[in-house]
């Protein structure tokens, strides 16, 4: 139990930390010591937990749960051997106590045991009337395997003994959506609902699926009974916007977004959707309104300064675009998607050093797509910075070999520095892999194809 300050059962607990502050000891009995336990181990307050087992055994020393509370810090403090060894105590004076087999699967499943644990589990499952959490727990370490079958064999065990057990509920779509079956989860859910026609939860969750499948006027139906099964569950407005974005019904999908803001604190998601159908009615000032909200509202939200940006992009206001994806790496310089945004706005106001570092810094943090290579590289050449170019295309060749659009460009700048043999191996590799793209010589390179060596290779093309 959970002790609240206006419960007359927390007076154990002010007493035990009256006790501690004056160092007077006095008598609690098992029951309350499991109380005040409970509350700490609730509360995460760990040494306070310990200081309450060790009292509790001190007055108590043959309870089997304080024991078993013991077992649990044990295990929460990785210190396993002492809570095996524990257990096995426990296990020769209580073998038919369901705790001990449950206390052992958690350390199996800690160690990555988890066969071992569900058998422990299923053992403790012929000693209880209490299944639900047996269940859930062997469902739980079903999913550790990644058997979502079986796990969702046993959330299902859990629904059927307790209808409003969403965690179990959430589990078994979890299992159904990680398994592609978008229509065996349909056809569960619309049974369950058969049986339990105001589940909210199973409502929303049917229109995620029917939203999966693109079915949306299905996926209507089911959030407006989950709304009339709840009219403040803020969920089923947000996915019913959703749906209404995809059938292009903006003002309708405003309407349901924006009544999420008035149940409870406005969501950056919910700003950032309305900013969205805004700019597709293209009533532009209250797009952007919405925009800075969501940045407001979350500055750590990615998507919101994107829009803002990509907003300003494309109205070509490049200094506001800059503007706000600069505040945005501010917050976070390790995005991405931020830095791409920046050198491609860079490269559109002609800062080119700029747009280059952006690309460098993308390819720094791991996004090796072909065009940022390319793009940073045609970057380097055009900043007259040769070497440098080089060894950017001939990082991409690494991830992309038999690419032509980055032998040309090595042919050229090798050509470009004298250095024949390398050129000339490049463009041979170059028609070779692609003909068609020996335009690239002429866009970049036009001072080397008048070369003798280059028109004599581009004459054998293909």
């Amino acid at each position: 139990m959970e002790y609240s300050s206006n419960d007359n059962n927390s007076l154990p607990l002010t007493k035990f930390e009256s006790m501690l502050k004056t160092n007077n000891v006095l008598f609690f009995d098992s029951e309350e010591f499991e109380n005040i336990i409970h509350h700490y181990l609730n509360q995460g307050k760990m040494s306070l937990a310990k200081k309450a087992i060790k009292l509790g055994l001190d007055q108590h020393p043959t309870s089997t749960n304080l024991k078993l509370f013991k077992v649990e810090v044990y295990v929460f403090e990785n210190k396993l051997i002492q809570a095996d060894a524990l257990l096995n105590e426990l296990y020769l004076l209580e073998p038919m106590n369901e705790e001990i087999y449950i206390q052992k699967a958690n350390i199996l499943s800690k160690k990555d045991e988890h066969l071992q644990a569900i058998d422990v589990l299923k053992k403790a499952l012929e000693l209880t009337d209490d299944v639900i959490d047996l269940y859930s727990l062997i469902g739980m370490e079903y999913l550790f395997l990644d058997q979502f079958e079986e796990a969702k064999t046993y959330f299902m065990k859990c629904l059927e003994e307790d209808f409003e057990d969403y965690a179990a509920l959430y589990n078994i779509i979890y299992c159904f959506d990680f398994l592609g079956q978008n229509k065996e989860a349909i056809e569960y859910l619309n049974v369950f609902l058969d049986d339990n026609p105001y589940c909210e939860v199973a409502w929303h969750q049917l229109g995620k699926q029917y939203f999966s499948l693109k079915d949306y006027k299905k996926a209507l139906i089911a959030f407006d009974f989950a709304i009339i099964s709840d009219d403040t569950f803020v969920g089923a407005y947000l996915e019913k916007g959703k749906v209404l974005e995809k059938l292009k019904r903006y003002e309708e999908a405003i309407e349901f977004y924006s009544i999420t803001l008035k149940l409870e604190d406005p969501t950056s998601f919910a700003l950032l959707r309305i900013g969205n159908c805004y700019e597709k009615l293209k009533n532009d000032e209250l797009a952007v309104q919405y925009y800075y909200k969501t940045v407001h509202e979350d500055p750590l939200l990615d998507k919101g300064w994107i829009a803002i940006t990509r907003f300003y992009n494309k109205r070509k206001n490049y200094q506001k675009a800059l503007y706000y994806i600069n505040k945005a790496i501010n917050i976070d310089s390790e995005n991405v998607i931020y830095w791409k945004l920046y050198s491609q706005i860079n490269l559109r106001l002609n800062l080119f050093e700029e747009a280059e570092r952006g690309f460098k810094k993308t390819l720094e943090l791991g996004n090796y797509e072909l065009s940022t290579w390319i793009s940073r590289g045609d970057l380097l050449i055009k900043l007259g910075e040769p070497e440098a170019a080089i060894y950017n295309f001939k990082e991409a060749v690494e991830f992309y070999p038999e690419n032509a659009e980055l032998e040309y460009r090595l042919a050229g700048l090798y050509f470009l520095l004298n250095e024949t043999d390398k050129g000339t191996f490049h463009l041979k590799n170059a028609l070779n892999f692609n003909a068609e793209y020996s335009f690239i010589l002429d866009e970049l390179f036009p001072e080397i194809c008048h070369k003798i060596q280059v028109k004599n290779l581009l004459k054998t093309k293909p």
